[in-house]
């Protein structure tokens, strides 16, 4: 297992191009590859920092006929290291972001973190770089 790696997340997301904007325009990531699959009525997208060679990226699975999606309690969140949360946050809401828990120290510890909604109301956490 040592040389097992984590290849990527799948969520589902009720609009796909607003889900890609979201990640790209406002987190920065890149549009890795898109495949739609009219057979099965669903598009896949694969989102990320780096290459999937060699980075852990996003799958957003939007199935054509489905709008939106209960996200369950068994979710948590996806999490981001950022150099400056505070200019981060104002950024991302100034674009029109969410921000349910605005930038600060962690409960019960120093960690300086936030959370921002993406627009299926999927939680990203960003966390403070050391």
């Amino acid at each position: 297992m040592a040389d097992w790696r984590f290849l990527h997340t799948m969520i589902r997301v009720g609009n796909l191009d607003r889900s890609i904007d979201f990640y790209t325009r406002l987190l920065g990531m890149k549009l890795l590859r898109r495949t739609d699959f009219p057979e099965g009525r669903f598009t896949l997208a694969f989102v990320g920092y780096g290459e999937e060679a060699s980075s852990t990226v996003v799958e957003l699975t939007h199935n054509w006929d489905t709008e939106s999606y209960e996200l369950g309690g068994g979710f948590g969140h996806l999490a981001l290291g950022v150099p400056d949360i505070y200019k981060a946050c104002a950024d991302l809401e100034a674009a029109g972001a969410k921000i349910p828990r605005p930038p600060g120290p962690m409960k019960h510890g120093s960690t300086i973190i936030a959370f921002v909604e993406d627009p299926d109301g999927y939680k990203i956490e960003l966390i403070q770089a050391k």
